[in-house]
């Protein structure tokens, strides 16, 4: 169970009231209940098959709930046919038409929608220097690259000025440089058009990237809503902890507890302090200890009591980061993280270093169902 979704800062521009699907007898959404503020950037966040697109077709009204309410701008659309809702949604593939201009592909909405011309070479000019393509305006869809086919679509989805607009995985067609680069573009276009943004997928850095809040999904439920910052630094699940990001998870049994601290033992009894979780531990419990590779310092001698021996099992060059595998005498794993700062020329498979982090760094989880891993 995850923690109670964040509210969102300003009014809703949409809204799922305990919103289920059922296919059958697969329930693929449960019960998702929480709103997405106007001119928000939200991601639903997680891995294939957890419910994510489902819930964006909810929106979108391609598919219709099995419970719950749809509001848009606090109206109930649960019932109103996808082409009657103010949204639109961009998918990965962005079906352009491909004999029209970029221009009359843009214009295409308002031209259906019977606005008068001079109102559409307004919107269409306006859309177009936004996704910075006012100089392509003749070309057809096939003189594009990938990236300008997908500001074509985007521009095309926002030039009727919906309430929301739903993007289903639309990078991932592109490569990776692209890729990360239309991250940084999405997110300018977002705030120049001030429109709500509800952007489905499955990549981490995406998610953080750009978002104002993430919602994380797993088997159709919400796990967590938050802001990047929060869901990354302080994940309520085992599920989240380990999904975003790295994370090592240290199998624990609580000791003690007080308003602040929790005591746990960790490593074959090796006991540390970790700040006191939202929900409430008990002494004798069992719980994971999340601490992000990152978090983790190595030294040559024990910086305090808490430090915990460990033997080096294998260090990697990876870049911007030294990635150091260590394990403890009883058989728990970890890994480290290390940057440039950090003294790196005398850690070698064999070793034995000194583990600890900061003391805000670790959070206490309770324990998943299906075990734990390390990254």
């Amino acid at each position: 169970m995850g923690a109670p979704p964040a509210a969102p800062a300003a009014a809703p521009a949409v809204t799922l009231e305990h919103v289920a699907k059922r296919f059958g007898s697969v329930t693929a959404v449960h019960d998702a209940h929480f709103s997405i503020g106007r001119g928000e950037f939200f991601s639903l966040l997680g891995p294939s098959g957890c419910g994510k697109t489902t819930t964006l077709r909810l929106i979108a009204g391609f598919e219709a709930p099995s419970a719950g309410r749809v509001l848009l701008e606090d109206q109930d659309v649960s019932a109103v046919p996808p082409y009657r809702r103010r949204v639109n949604t961009v998918f990965q593939h962005y079906a352009l038409f491909p004999h029209l201009s970029v221009y009359d592909n843009v214009a295409f909405g308002p031209r259906s929608r019977g606005l008068p011309e001079g109102e559409i070479r307004r919107r269409v000019a306006e859309l177009l220097g936004v996704v910075r393509l006012a100089d392509l305006g003749g070309r057809r869809p096939g003189q594009l690259s990938g990236g300008q086919q997908q500001r074509v679509a985007l521009a095309r989805a926002l030039v009727n000025f919906p309430v929301a607009l739903l993007l289903d995985e639309p990078l991932g067609a592109l490569d990776l440089k692209l890729r990360q680069a239309m991250q940084l573009e999405l997110k300018r276009i977002q705030r120049e058009v001030g429109i709500t943004f509800l952007y489905v997928t499955h990549d981490q850095e995406e998610a953080l990237t750009m978002s104002d809040r993430i919602a994380v999904m797993a088997e159709g439920r919400i796990e967590q809503i938050d802001t990047p910052q929060a869901i990354y630094h302080s994940p309520a699940t085992v599920f989240v902890a380990d999904f975003l990001g790295r994370a090592n998870l240290l199998p624990a049994r609580v000791t003690a507890v007080d308003a602040t601290l929790v005591s746990v033992a960790i490593a074959g009894g090796h006991v540390v302090r970790v700040p006191s979780p939202a929900w409430k531990p008990v002494t004798g419990a069992a719980a994971l200890v999340m601490v992000r590779p990152e978090c983790v310092r190595i030294g040559a001698a024990p910086r305090g009591p808490e430090a915990l021996a460990a033997t080096i099992s294998d260090v990697v060059f990876q870049g911007p980061v030294v990635r150091c595998a260590l394990r403890a005498a009883d058989g728990t794993e970890l890994v480290a993280h290390l940057g440039p700062g950090d003294q790196t020329a005398a850690l070698v498979p064999g070793a034995t270093v000194f583990v600890d982090w900061e003391a805000d760094a670790p959070r206490l989880l309770p324990p998943a169902a299906n075990g734990a891993g390390t990254a």
